[in-house]
């Protein structure tokens, strides 16, 4: 089987996609041509034995490209990262046992944010299933509660359907990743190859994509009579490419917004209607507009535990609620509303927008003036003011400001790693487009960032990607750096090195009287030296005014991977926070409120 470019693009190949007459193939044949078909153009992934006629088939084609990573939980993370940035379905390759419960981790990810996969993972043969074969594991049973889906292919007739239905689950309704288990035998058998499916039919899967008019036109009359308006809005405005309508209806009704840590970009924080990230590290101006506002408008968010804080405190006002989503298990799940709509949320706002511009109503002019005079005055308090007086110590806030007014305006991508640092780059990096700011929101996962960055890189060779990350995250898949040598995926790193846990200090400052137990970091290696030694260029910044000229000297290195060691100050918290079991308006503020 040799697939080129050149086949593919003409005539010829397009008719052999459905060929008059079946053709004689390999199951691992037949998955390539159905990669292809899908217009699958990287592919992340590790070899093992049981994949090996999957990558003997890859061998022999050259329109997909294959980026051998070093850990397949990074495979996943890159998968996982393009798939963020391009809105497209992201794809791995891993091998069975080990190399599956290392991607684990990379699904359970992508579940948690509804981020669309497919994870193709080889298994031991089929007659071999159950009798604990060499690098045999129950894939399915295993990968099953972090799933969309998950399919064992027993035989090889049946991959391009399964292939087909993979992609469809995975990008449809509410977006998630899909794992495709593959016998070795399966790879290596042949079936008839009469064409990728053009459609696939599944009974039991009928994402609703257009929500009810009657609730749409209910939601619009309650946002006309509000006082105090507010819409919040989460990754499912971004999922759903919804961006362009949020900003037509927030506009249009003049009503202040607030983002999750997912859904930031959706509206441009430099826009004076956005009062900033809501929740637990959220401003003054976003908690307190959630809590006082009368009418308030959910767009794919879940009012989850980070956003709203305890449910009873915020249940302790009246308020009426609105909630669009996808997924109608994440209405009501944990909050109460008055109108859902379940329905694909560029649609929803699409017909409420379109309801809006038949009416000449608005909200009350009056009342809505007051409603901004109160949030302007929690907004004068500036709950992002930090002291920066001392220039022998590097805040970490300001190498993030620092890095945003340099690079705003230009086509940039910052990914985050977690913890503290993940906290300020979403506080003081203020996102003006979507799909710009690529973090491990639901899991909270360590490491993601550079295998993020890698898989943005490959998609987007031309734009300018940061990696934000702390020490402790940076070192959970810094081998990684391996790749992007060899891949030519030339990304910025920037380490907020505090010498600790960061996230986890903070916390056992506050919540455990001080006792930092195991959240220092006593044997960091000489993170310039470990960059050379992978082949890229390492930068150490010590002082605060050294910060602005190793970010400019990063980024004139456009073809050269840059780790940059920013040594900044250990004491130093995130704040607005609150604390756990507290309302979302109970913030601390700075350490006098300690």
């Amino acid at each position: 089987m040799e697939i080129s470019k050149a086949e593919l693009s003409s005539a010829a190949a397009a008719a052999a996609s459905s060929p008059a007459r079946p053709t004689e193939l390999m199951g691992a044949e037949i998955l390539v041509k159905s990669l292809q078909a899908e217009g699958v153009q990287h592919l992340w992934g590790y070899p093992g034995g049981a994949v090996l006629y999957i990558y003997d088939a890859l061998y022999k084609q050259d329109t997909i490209q294959h980026v051998l990573v070093r850990h397949e939980q990074a495979a996943v993370h890159a998968a996982d990262g393009f798939a963020r940035a391009t809105g497209e379905v992201g794809v791995a390759l891993v091998t069975s046992g080990p190399g599956l419960t290392n991607a684990v981790t990379g699904i359970a990810t992508a579940y948690t944010d509804s981020i669309p996969l497919v994870v193709i993972s080889g298994q031991t043969s089929t007659a071999s299933i159950g009798t604990d074969a060499f690098q045999e594991c129950d894939t399915v049973g295993i990968t099953r509660p972090i799933v969309k889906h998950n399919f064992l292919v027993k035989d090889a007739r049946d991959l391009a359907a399964t292939m087909k239905k993979a992609f469809h689950i995975a990008r449809s309704g509410r977006p998630g990743p899909v794992v495709v288990d593959i016998p070795k035998d399966v790879s290596f058998k042949k079936a008839a190859w009469t064409g990728y499916p053009q459609s696939i039919e599944m009974r039991s899967y009928n994402p609703v994509k257009k929500g009810h008019s009657g609730q749409i036109r209910k939601a619009l009359q309650l946002l006309l009579s509000a006082k105090r308006p507010y819409i919040y809005t989460g990754g499912g405005v971004l999922l759903g490419n919804a961006c362009n309508e949020l900003r037509t209806l927030v506009d249009m009704l003049g009503v202040p917004v607030t983002h999750t840590l997912m859904g930031l970009g959706a509206y441009p924080a430099s826009e004076r209607k956005y009062l900033g990230m809501l929740g637990m590290h959220g401003t003054i101006e976003a908690n307190n507009a959630m809590q006082n506002c009368d009418v308030l408008l959910a767009v794919g968010a879940r009012f989850d535990d980070r956003v709203i804080g305890n449910p009873k405190h915020f249940l302790s006002v009246e308020r009426k609620i609105i909630h669009i989503d996808i997924d109608p298990s994440s209405i009501s799940k944990r909050v109460r509303v008055d109108v859902p709509i379940v329905g694909d949320v560029k649609d929803v706002l699409g017909e409420l927008i379109a309801m809006l511009r038949e009416t000449a109503a608005r909200p009350d002019a009056g009342a809505l003036a007051a409603w901004w005079d109160t949030i302007e005055a929690w907004r004068a308090r500036d709950c992002l003011r930090y002291d920066n007086s001392n220039p022998e110590v590097i805040k970490p806030q300001y190498v993030v400001e620092t890095l945003f007014n340099m690079t705003r305006g230009t086509d940039t991508y910052i990914t985050s790693d977690v913890g503290q640092h993940q906290m300020w780059a979403a506080q003081y990096y203020r996102f003006d487009e979507p799909r710009r700011w690529i973090n491990s929101g639901g899991l909270g996962t360590m490491g993601v960032g550079i295998p993020y960055a890698m898989g943005i890189k490959l998609a987007k060779p031309d734009a300018e990607v940061f990696c934000i990350t702390g020490e402790g995250s940076v070192q959970m898949n810094i081998q990684e750096l391996s790749t992007c040598l060899q891949h030519n995926t030339p990304i910025k790193i920037c380490s907020l090195n505090n010498r600790y846990l960061g996230m986890v200090r903070q916390w056992q400052e506050i919540e455990y009287s001080g006792r930092y137990s195991h959240s220092y970091m006593d044997a960091l290696p000489n993170f310039v030296k470990l960059a050379e030694a992978y082949g890229h260029v390492g930068l150490l910044v010590e002082r605060s005014e050294d910060v602005e000229p190793a970010l400019r000297e990063a980024r004139r290195l456009k073809d050269r991977t840059v780790f940059i060691d920013f040594r900044t100050d250990p004491t130093e918290n995130v704040f607005p926070m609150v604390q756990a079991g507290k309302g979302i308006t109970e913030m601390l503020l700075g350490t006098d409120d300690l």
